[in-house]
């Protein structure tokens, strides 16, 4: 192992390796104070050095697991003190910025909260946008394939990359840095490394595909008196704004309830009485009168009955408060340890299912927590669970009530965080054994030796 560690030094410059302590000190997982255990972490600053590093480790067949932002939630960062971490937080610089073609190329290592930030000061927008903005990079985005906030519009990372360079086990370099919408020339590989964990290759450059900044945004906080009430809101607010509409955040009231009471400090945009909540924001363009025309939308879906109470933010400061109320997970824990879902339906079942699965909790642990919540107009919906335990049987038997009820629909395990190991065992409650022996062969062909991410999705 020293032998490694020695000859990885000697590919990266002399901060590129952590060792013992300096791998100790950090954690797996940006809520979870757990230290890292393996035997290095890796720290490249160019794609070549990245290529190097996977050559040597593919001549060793060692075990190579790549590390992001750490706000994955599917434990596909885990790793063990036999492992080699590889992080691309130190290749974290833009590199190129096309306000034409409107396209930025950058590596792995940005901060997805930079990318908008560096896209805004161009009067353009990088519409991705999730809770852990701040922390998570790029590459891991496009890695999940992370969806967030405004799905709804402008669809999960998949939908705004339009290249990528990524590094084989072996060390090869595929770069296909396409900057183009398109581009029908043979197969699109990019798809082969977004969405795949890691276990495919490692992305060091991706190109995003950027829009113009809208001028005008516009925010409400409604409250329904049933879920059916819901969906037909979300049909006519879609239609009324015209293609405006970018996030539809569902709640249910045990979430508001958690995060309008204290030690929470959010104020309740409108009362506590409702069982479901719907935050709702519409983009727009510069056209004078459109928070009018937003405000007016609200008001006439009040009038037909589409809604049972609401607040429009009237400024930015509401309008962040009213985001604060989505946002407020980390009192998910508040209960005690919580198992975190993360699943995807037709919204026509939401209902029905939504009560099976609280339906299930009750009648095994009658004095559980469940807090729901999701983006739902894209078909996806959130739990977090406390049943008092965070046993390994108790996570089992959660598991069952939330995944079981799926499978007759048609919904998925996973909406938007992935695979990893957390979700491994219920892979095939979404996906055929035909599809998971394609991809079995394709981690094979790209992987031959298994060292990449091994044992994320399915069984190493």
């Amino acid at each position: 192992m020293s032998d490694l560690i020695e000859e990885l030094k000697a590919l990266v410059d002399e901060h590129g390796v952590l060792t013992g302590a300096a791998v100790r000190e950090r954690m797996i997982h940006v809520w979870y104070a757990r230290p890292i255990e393996a035997q290095c972490i890796v720290r490249p600053t160019t794609t070549a050095q990245v290529a190097a590093v996977l050559r040597l480790c593919h001549e060793r067949g060692q075990s190579v697991i790549p590390h992001g932002g750490l706000t994955g939630l599917v434990q596909g960062c885990n790793v063990s003190d036999t492992d080699v971490v590889l992080s691309l937080e130190r290749m974290n610089q833009v590199e190129d910025i096309d306000t034409v073609g409107r396209t930025m190329t950058v590596q792995a290592g940005v901060p997805l909260q930079v990318l908008q930030e560096t896209a805004a000061e161009h009067g353009l927008m990088f519409p991705l946008d999730l809770g852990a903005r701040g922390s998570c990079q790029i590459g891991g985005n496009v890695s999940t394939n992370a969806g967030g906030n405004r799905v709804i519009r402008y669809g999960m990372t998949r939908d705004n990359v339009l290249g990528l360079e990524a590094v084989l086990a072996d060390g090869t370099v595929v770069t296909s840095l396409n900057t183009m919408i398109k581009n029908n020339a043979g197969y699109d590989l990019k798809h082969l490394f977004i969405g795949t964990e890691g276990t495919l290759g490692i992305v060091t450059r991706v190109v995003i595909r950027l829009r113009e900044a809208p001028r005008n945004l516009s925010t409400a906080f409604a409250g329904f008196d049933n879920f059916p009430q819901v969906t037909r809101f979300l049909r006519f607010i879609d239609r009324e704004l015209g293609g405006a509409l970018c996030a539809f955040e569902v709640m249910w009231q045990d979430y508001y309830d958690l995060v309008t009471t204290p030690p929470a400090d959010n104020t309740r945009p409108v009362p506590a009485d409702f069982p479901v909540y719907v935050l709702i924001e519409s983009l727009a363009s510069t056209h004078a009168g459109e928070n009018e025309a937003f405000e007016q939308v609200m008001a006439d879906a009040m009038e037909q009955g589409l809604l049972a109470d609401a607040a429009v933010a009237r400024s930015e400061n509401d309008r962040k408060a009213m985001w604060r109320i989505r946002d407020s997970v980390e009192h998910f824990f508040r209960h005690g340890p919580a198992f975190l879902y993360d699943v995807s339906l037709g919204i026509r079942y939401m209902d029905d299912y939504v009560n099976e699965v609280k339906r299930r909790l009750r009648t095994r642990w009658p004095n559980h927590h469940c807090f729901t919540l999701g983006h739902i107009a894209d078909g996806n919906i959130h739990f977090a669970i406390a049943v008092g335990s965070d046993s390994t049987e108790a996570h089992a038997e959660v598991n069952a009530c939330v995944y079981e009820p799926l499978a007759p629909i048609g919904g998925s395990v996973s909406a938007e965080h992935g695979i990893g190991t957390e979700k491994r065992a219920y892979l095939s409650l979404s996906r055929s054994a035909d599809e998971i022996a394609l991809m079995q062969r394709l981690k094979t062909a790209l992987d031959p030796k298994g060292i990449l991410n091994p044992g994320k999705i399915f069984a190493a």
